[in-house]
């Protein structure tokens, strides 16, 4: 396929990040298809030759296979993949029982590589394939009990977008982890106001993210800690 314009799959892209990552794109010429679980108008309005929104369900890994043909079908082929979707836990890895456990591993981890499987033909082919993974400073440390589940599950996102990097190291299939603290979104609505107004902006994470999926080949990211405050990295 042509390098320009590239196609990005973006899980999740109907809200949040997603959605701030997916009109990131179209402003600078990417086509985008949308992975959500649920209906959405988000797009309504807009080319469906520059945006289209297909069912994906992370729980359903056959919504996955079916995302991936119709993306190619309509769209030609892929350039990048987004991992953006995932769900919150507060419960601890003491707390939580088995079903919670599958659950967060399932929607956060397998989903997430299971999909790469199933484009991994078409980023190969693609003429620098990118593969986006949406971890989080949680998977660097653990600072509550609380959320230490949800760390479980981060880190290994992010020890996949590492395994995925080194699997393209050979065919030029580049991957990075963006690791971003709280961002202004759903999921930071139980933070005391002051720190609302301070969180990073979905649109600072899409800028970067954009920034990622643009860089050649020859200029690899490994990861990427994004946060609203300056804190120690260990």
């Amino acid at each position: 396929m042509s390098a320009l314009p590239r196609v990005a799959m973006v899980s999740g892209g109907n809200r949040g990040i997603g959605l701030a990552i997916v009109r990131e794109l179209l402003a600078h010429g990417w086509r985008v298809s949308v992975g959500t679980r649920s209906a959405t108008d988000a797009f309504d309005g807009h080319d469906p030759a520059q945006v289209r929104a297909y069912r994906f369900d992370a729980e359903d890994a056959r919504s996955e296979t079916d995302w991936v043909a119709a993306t190619v079908r309509d769209f030609g082929g892929i350039d990048a993949l987004v991992h953006n979707a995932g769900i919150l836990s507060t419960r601890s890895v003491i707390d939580a029982d088995d079903a919670e456990v599958d659950r967060l591993l399932e929607v956060n981890v397998k989903s997430p590589l299971r999909l790469t499987r199933k484009a991994w033909p078409h980023l190969l082919a693609a003429d620098e394939g990118k593969v986006l993974v949406m971890a989080s400073l949680a998977a660097k440390r653990v600072r509550t009990a609380d959320a230490s589940l949800y760390a479980l599950s981060k880190a290994a996102v992010l020890s996949l977008a590492h395994g995925i990097r080194h699997c393209g190291a050979e065919s030029r299939v580049r991957c990075t982890a963006l690791c971003p603290g709280f961002v202004a979104t759903d999921m930071a609505a139980g933070l005391p106001p002051e720190q609302q107004r301070q969180t990073t902006r979905p649109e600072d994470v899409a800028r970067i993210a954009r920034t990622v999926l643009e860089l050649p080949a020859s200029a690899s990211v490994a990861e990427i800690p994004i946060s609203w405050t300056v804190e120690p990295q260990y």
